[in-house]
């Protein structure tokens, strides 16, 4: 009976043990669909109130990446958005004095994600920039012009909507940023962008340049120069920042040592002079020429592609006897006649007689931008300069990086010894620091001593212009340059034209550029001609038998040996006859040429010309106009009338249907750019500086190169159709197939309401799960002791 009754026991502490069992398996279901209810009720209430937050974003680690990328820091610590890749096709049009450039710039997405990619370019400083189009499917979307804040809001409202939109904004006149909003993952998304600019003219040599990178540029520092009180009475002043815009101008540089490089550009050139060719010379780039039946020629790069590291420039010459001294065109626009003359003054040798005594100051930029060959064509050139001075001259040599040096601390005679130890210091000097330039600038224009009589004052910097506070030098030499005249010398692969020559411009000098070492005898010949030599004074320009009209350059700036007088005007009659007449005087020596308008040739394009002439005209005379307000209602009449994007306008294209689904994260990345030829890494960034993730260059492809060069000029001509055309499902399959990693984002938006609910819950369960566990021990505890042992 007692083995009974203990068996009887047992079977029933069994039971109670299985039913505790259950309880607790139940309690803990409940308490987890509790959890999930309540979790997904917050959620649906958060989803009421806004855009559902995305759970999954197209991130990546740098050791999911199979080949090299430039990759941009996520929301996520550790993970990255992988950054637009770029192709650019040029295709240039010279047709007289003018030359059309089309710009196609296509941007592919490798990744997984959505992205919004930032380009900063550059183009020519006279470039009449009026046509924006962004190819969507089969679809050409032309962009408007806008006043830039209107411009701008439009962007980023389609932005917003998960719309395509490109805007083109200009931050400087030869620097150009240009956003692509929405591209998907995958995706390629073509911008075309197209100018006019004049053909420059020196010396009986046309030539045109294509700038292909931004070169790093240095951007002092705010200083507190004036104090302002502004009546506030506070007693504190805030110094203005010499590069306001810096943020916008700066784009990541890749380092070549560990980057291959990018952005590859294929381009080419139809060159239609107007008269028969003699030398035509790229001397940055090999070409493949093939020349037509009316005398033109048809050039394309050699190598189908080139890295964008480095200017493209294109020479010509007329044919033996054929060159032209005078040209003169016009075109009509909606009821106006605009009309663009050049004429080159004859060579008169009595006028000519050089200047007798001079003052030079030489100033080198030798900061670390300037390391390399820059270095080396700065130090053959102002050798050269140097050893060219007469006894009768004064000079001095200024060198600076974040430092300055005043060799001689004052101007001395260009004696022998003082020629020779001023050789010796220039080519003992190296490259390295920052770009301090205004100290120097200022030292040469305002510290130089007295003026001896009759000495003709120089002032002749050599520098790349590497630097973004131009509106800071442009201001000292306006305020300081005295009677003194500026020379520029633009040195290395990709100088700031746009300072260069502006400042030789405000200076009523001259720019010259040096791009190689080849080209240092022959550039800087030309320069001593013009600093020899008294440049062509009281220039002007007008017509008779003309009711309104507007010319510009206003005024007319001086010019020196071998250079043309260059203008454009607006007429207010849509069919003029009359006379142009200009004039002018090299020392007392007048000279006049008159031009009649009727027989003025077609032309296409003058009318922009003029416009981005009146603009440059109307920056460069602000202090006339004084008010800041005023200046830019009338910049922006001119641009806005003319369709041309300027420091006030800026064009603008959106697509209708938005393409990016609501929640989707839209990251927003700067295309990187290359360090131009020939200069070191570390010399202007620091050898300290974080290397850049590897960027696998664009190799041509093999048949590309093998082709004829007839056969690849119409390859090359054929690119910019090819970048617009929508890509086939192959590409864009290849294009994404990078491999990307998928992670869960954690809710960026919690509620408070929601974290002491989810607190109390969590409380529940834990005091429901230490119930359940005590039964549980409780009926082991049991069962262990019927059996003889204990679970402690």
């Amino acid at each position: 009976m007692s083995f009974e009754r203990e068996d009887h026991e047992l079977r029933e502490q069994q039971r109670t043990t299985a039913a505790a069992f259950r309880l607790a398996f139940f309690a803990l279901a409940a308490c987890m669909v509790m959890l999930t209810g309540l979790v997904s009720g917050l959620k649906a209430q958060d989803t009421a109130a806004k855009p559902p937050a995305p759970q999954k974003i197209a991130l990546v680690r740098p050791s999911d990446m199979m080949s090299g990328a430039l990759l941009f820091p996520a929301r996520d610590p550790g993970f990255y958005v992988e950054a637009p890749k770029l192709a650019t096709d040029v295709k240039i049009d010279v047709s007289g004095p003018i030359a059309r450039v089309k710009v196609t710039q296509q941007f592919v997405n490798p990744s997984k994600g959505w992205v919004e990619g930032t380009y900063v370019f550059p183009l020519p400083e006279n470039a009449a920039v009026d046509t924006l189009k962004m190819k969507i499917g089969d679809r050409y979307i032309e962009g408007e012009i806008k006043p830039r804040q209107e411009a701008r809001e439009i962007y980023e409202q389609a932005k917003k909507e998960g719309k395509k939109a490109a805007l083109l904004e200009q931050q400087r006149p030869n620097l150009f940023t240009n956003q692509v909003a929405n591209i998907g993952p995958g995706e390629m998304v073509a911008v075309q962008i197209e100018y006019q600019q004049e053909v420059h003219q020196s010396n009986g040599e046309f030539s045109l340049r294509f700038p292909m990178v931004v070169a790093p540029r240095y951007n002092p520092q705010p200083l507190v120069q004036t104090v302002d009180f502004d009546n506030s009475g506070s007693g504190y002043a805030t110094g203005s920042d010499p590069v306001p815009d810096r943020e916008k101008i700066t784009a990541p540089v890749l380092d070549p040592r560990e980057n291959a490089k990018i952005n590859p550009v294929t381009l080419t050139v139809h060159l239609d002079a107007g008269f028969p060719l003699g030398e035509v010379k790229t001397p940055f780039h090999e070409m493949d020429t093939v020349k037509d039946e009316n005398g033109s020629e048809t050039l394309a790069l050699k190598n189908g592609s080139v890295p964008a590291d480095r200017d493209f420039e294109i020479d010509w010459r007329a044919a033996a006897g054929k060159a032209p001294n005078a040209g003169l065109f016009k075109e009509s626009v909606d009821g106006k006649t605009y009309v663009m003359a050049f004429v080159t003054p004859p060579a008169d040798p009595a006028a000519e007689k050089a200047v007798d005594k001079r003052e030079v100051v030489f100033i080198l930029d030798n900061s670390g931008s300037m390391s390399g060959p820059s270095i080396e064509q700065a130090q053959a050139s102002l050798a050269l300069a140097i050893s060219r001075l007469k006894a009768s001259d004064r000079f001095n040599v200024i060198r600076f990086d974040d430092t300055m040096t005043d060799f001689f601390g004052g101007l001395v005679p260009a004696s022998p010894d003082n020629r020779e130890k001023a050789i010796a210091y220039v080519r003992s000097l190296t490259a390295d620091g920052g770009t301090e330039m205004l100290q120097a600038l200022h030292a040469a224009l305002t510290t130089q001593g007295k003026h001896e009589d009759g000495a003709l004052r120089q002032v002749v910097f050599l520098t790349d212009g590497a630097i973004g506070n131009e509106a800071e030098l442009f201001d000292e030499i306006a305020r300081n340059r005295g009677d003194a005249r500026v020379f520029t010398v633009g040195i290395g692969s990709a100088p700031n034209s746009f300072f260069m020559t502006k400042a030789a411009e405000l200076g009523r000098g001259t720019y010259t550029h040096i791009g190689s070492e080849d080209q240092v005898a022959e550039r800087m010949g030309e320069l001593f001609q013009k600093l020899e030599h008294p440049a062509m004074t009281d220039i002007s320009a007008k017509f008779e038998g003309v009711g309104a009209q507007e010319i510009t350059p206003d005024p007319m700036p001086d010019l020196y040996a071998g250079e043309p007088v260059v203008l454009t005007a607006e007429l207010q009659e849509a069919d003029p006859s009359g006379t142009l007449l200009i004039a002018g005087k090299t020392g007392d020596q007048p000279w006049r040429v008159d031009m009649d308008i009727a027989k003025a040739a077609k032309g296409s394009g003058i009318a922009k010309l003029w416009a981005k002439r009146k603009i440059e005209d109307l920056e460069s005379n602000a202090f006339r106009i004084g008010d800041q307000k005023a200046l830019d209602k009338q910049i922006e009449d001119v641009a806005m009338a003319h369709h041309l994007v300027s420091r006030v306008t800026s064009l603008v294209a959106v697509n209708v249907t938005a393409s990016r689904p609501s929640g989707e994260w839209l990251a927003e990345t700067r295309l990187p750019l290359n360090l131009p030829a020939g200069w070191d890494y570390d010399k202007v960034f620091g050898s300290d500086r974080p290397q850049d993730n590897t960027v696998p260059g664009q190799q041509p492809d093999k048949a590309e190169i093998d082709a004829p060069a007839a056969k690849r000029v119409q390859l090359a001509s054929m690119t910019a159709n090819q970048m617009l055309a929508a890509p086939s499902a192959e590409s864009a399959a290849l294009i994404a197939s990078n491999q990307t990693a998928s992670v869960d984002l954690p809710q960026t938006a919690t509620l408070a309401d929601r974290n002491i609910l989810l607190g109390l819950l969590m409380v529940a369960f834990a005091v429901m799960a230490g119930i359940c566990l005590t039964i549980w021990r409780r009926g082991f505890k049991h069962l262990a002791s019927l059996g003889g042992t204990r679970l402690d």
